[in-house]
């Protein structure tokens, strides 16, 4: 062959060759593409990897398919069934699908009964896959692809419960032929064979009610094993009880009689008892061996509700609850800077107020720079200090301790050191000293120079404002400490910058201030009068350290105060040229004053609560204080109960049930709707409390619930107003 022939040859076999490269790639990408399509990213949560996986890697027109919701739970954590036992809430899956595509029911695997504590729940753990059939409508056009989505939301449990949920999807191209998902079609295929059905006809299945009790009888077919042992599920709640034993025996023609406690919750009569019973061994059915069967049978005989379980414990009411389930990470931040905003008009900032008005109608006017700086420095400061809170909290709950915002003030020390640190504050605003005498020159608070004395104004206001919650605080707050610590730190830090702002664009604007007088004697009367206030605030401490331990400490907090203020004037009067003995008389009152206060801010409110019970004000007549026990007792007497949240520390608590919960109006309404009225007092720490907050969703106080009979409790605003108390008694 000649050279410009096989030269010919070699070119075309090179183009043939870069042509099928081509293809080759081309093929790849395609399959690659493909794969995208079918295999959605698994969204993480916290606790819980959700996905939505398909038996088939293909829609077919006309052939119904099994899709699946996939949860991967973290190790000590549950989800729940369709019947989520004594607490709990269902998953659900809300579908977005094409046109003329359907999604059905969740077919649910048997669940497992958990304990937790005196409870038991009915959910899963480890992975568990949620089946749907997906009808498919004839007219899908081949070639195209269907994308579903879906809404998935499930409560998550160990200790504590993190509602949660996702936002999924799955893409599928429509083809002329199913072909199987080489992924996930096998566990689909072993999630649907193990799924509860009813037995064949070997078997006999009879139910009869007797009092407080149900007995189920499952008589087996001849020479059929051991089923070992039996437990049922009912696919509704309220009709067994959950939490209650159930007793299996063998009848003497070797048929299993099952014995099922009637829920104390039971309402109205049962028909048909429905539901799931689990075998240890599995039933015999046919060919097949199964862990689980579908029982629905006439109910003979008659039954009656059971007796209320003996357990003592926090009502998980999960209507209240599922209020949080919704909330996402944006609107809780959103709702954190709101409520910060608006913390800055409660009653429990009254305290720094003066400090604040002090702080702007002082500084040196024109000095633009300077005022701008002192905003920002105090908004670091309230930011560090809300961050500092929330990372104490997050320690604390860490090592097992049952705590909520505004915990500071349930240790009577904490609240000692706020009384002696602002009737200080109050007697130098009063004149009687000044900082400068004392330590590097300062006023209310001033340190070495005024962005440190704005910073620490910060810090002091935050740990003043915390003990109470503003409105859309609460939920916040609620959302937060369920979250991991980034989420949990994100929602305080939006707190700190709601309640900075005003000040900081007060600080960065100050044109205001030309409205103000000039520089004089004006300035000093506003500076004593501002004392007033701190003053105010000592003896709302001291009565909050009576709530706490007793009449005794309020004497001992006011001696404190006492020698404090000689010590102080001692002080002065030896700075301004009196004699060496003076100074010996302000450290000896000083240390008189540590010794007198000693045994407050060596306090353990725990053992305080244990020793001291809290006395019963007249205001709080017609009030019972709160337990778990007596909560259930009232409600399950068909009766509405309204439980006050409060503490002695929280100021909005206070005016609350001084202008609303007080007043003869709203009484009148709680007497004419037979309203039980329940106190939760949480001045003292309260791990009961604590929980019965948390299952609200709710971390601090004030909370206002109202819980109707058969029906979602229903929560009041922070602030309330009389017709808001009475709109919710109407709900009755």
């Amino acid at each position: 062959m000649s050279a410009p022939v096989k030269e010919s040859l070699d070119g075309k076999d090179e183009a043939v060759m870069a042509h099928l490269r081509w293809l080759l790639l081309g093929s790849a990408l395609a399959l690659l593409a493909q794969a995208a399509l079918v295999c959605a990213a698994p969204v993480k949560t916290p606790h819980v990897e959700a996905e939505l996986v398909s038996e088939n890697a293909s829609f077919v027109p006309g052939r119904p398919t099994t899709v699946a919701l996939r949860l991967k739970i973290e190790d000590g954590w549950h989800t729940y069934w369709r019947n989520p036992g004594d607490s709990g809430l269902p998953t659900t899956i809300d579908w977005k699908v094409p046109a003329h595509f359907h999604a059905g029911a969740i077919e649910w695997p048997a669940p497992k009964a958990l304990q937790v504590g005196p409870l038991v729940n009915y959910g899963y753990e480890g992975t568990v896959l949620h089946l749907v059939t997906l009808d498919v409508p004839s007219d899908a056009k081949p070639g195209e692809t269907a994308e579903l989505a879906a809404r998935a939301d499930w409560l998550v449990c160990k200790e504590t419960c993190i509602p949660d949920g996702a936002d999924l999807k799955l893409a599928l191209p429509i083809a002329e032929r199913a072909e199987i998902d080489p992924q996930w079609s096998a566990a689909i295929a072993s999630t649907r064979a193990a799924l509860p059905r009813h037995l064949d006809s070997g078997w006999r299945a009879e139910a009869r009610g007797e009092g407080q009790r149900i007995v189920l009888t499952l008589a087996p077919p001849p020479g059929a094993p051991d089923a070992g042992a039996l437990y049922f599920f009912a696919n509704a709640e309220n009709q067994v009880e959950p939490s209650a034993p159930q007793s299996l025996a063998r009848t003497s023609d070797g048929a299993y009689a099952l014995t099922l406690p009637v829920s104390h919750r039971l309402a109205g009569t049962l028909p048909a008892l429905d539901g799931v019973v689990a075998a240890a061994d599995g039933f015999a059915n046919g060919n097949a061996r199964v862990k689980a069967a579908a029982v629905n049978v006439p109910l003979a005989g008659a039954i009656t509700a059971g007796p209320k379980p003996a357990f003592d414990d926090v009502l998980l009411d999960t209507a209240a609850s599922a209020a949080t389930s919704t909330l996402t990470f944006g609107v809780a931040v959103s709702l954190a800077l709101l409520g910060g905003l608006v913390l800055n008009l409660m009653p429990c900032v009254f305290p720094i107020l003066s400090l604040k008005a002090l702080s702007l109608t002082t500084a040196p006017h024109g000095d633009h720079r300077a005022s701008r700086i002192a905003g920002a420095m105090f908004a670091v400061g309230v930011v560090l200090t809300f961050v500092a809170l929330a990372v104490l909290l997050l320690a604390l709950r860490s090592a097992g301790e049952q705590v909520g915002w505004g915990f500071q003030l349930q240790s009577p020390a904490v609240v000692t050191a706020l009384a002696v640190l602002f009737f200080i504050l109050a007697l130098n605003l009063s004149g009687v000293f000044e900082f400068g005498t004392l330590l590097p020159n300062a006023g209310a608070l001033r340190v070495h120079n005024r962005n440190a004395d704005a910073l620490l104004s910060g810090v002091l206001a935050v740990v003043v404002a915390s003990p109470c919650t503003a409105p859309f605080m609460g939920v916040a707050l609620g959302y937060a400490l369920a979250q991991p610590s980034g989420a949990t730190i994100a929602v305080f830090v939006a707190l700190g910058v709601g309640m900075a702002l005003p000040f900081f664009l007060l600080s960065w604007f100050p044109g205001w201030r030309r409205v103000l007088p000039r520089p004089g004697a004006w300035m000093t009367r506003l500076k004593q009068l501002l004392a007033f206030p701190l003053y105010a605030t000592v003896a709302w401490l001291a009565w909050v350290i009576g709530a706490q331990v007793d009449n005794d400490a309020v004497v001992r907090l006011l001696a404190t105060l006492t020698i404090i203020a000689f010590a102080l004037w001692a002080w002065r009067t030896f700075r301004s040229g009196a004699p060496k003995a003076w100074s010996v008389a302000a450290v000896a009152a000083a240390v008189c004053a540590a010794i007198v206060a000693w045994p407050l801010l060596r306090s353990d409110t725990v053992a305080n609560a244990a020793a001291a019970p809290a006395s019963v004000s007249r205001n709080d007549a017609g009030w019972t204080p709160y337990s778990p026990t007596r909560l259930a007792d009232l409600t399950n007497a068909g009766r509405a109960v309204f439980v006050d949240f409060t503490a002695a520390w929280c100021v909005t608590c206070q005016v609350n049930k001084r202008l609303v919960l007080n007043d003869a109006a709203v009484r009148e309404a709680f007497a004419r709707k037979n309203v039980a009225l329940v106190r939760a007092d949480w001045t003292r720490r309260d791990p009961t409390i604590t929980r019965a907050l948390a299952a609200l969703g709710r971390n601090g106080v004030p909370v206002y619930v109202l819980y109707r009979p058969g029906r979602a409790p229903l929560l009041l605003p922070e602030v309330l107003q009389t017709k808001v108390v009475e709109d919710a008694l109407a709900t009755l």
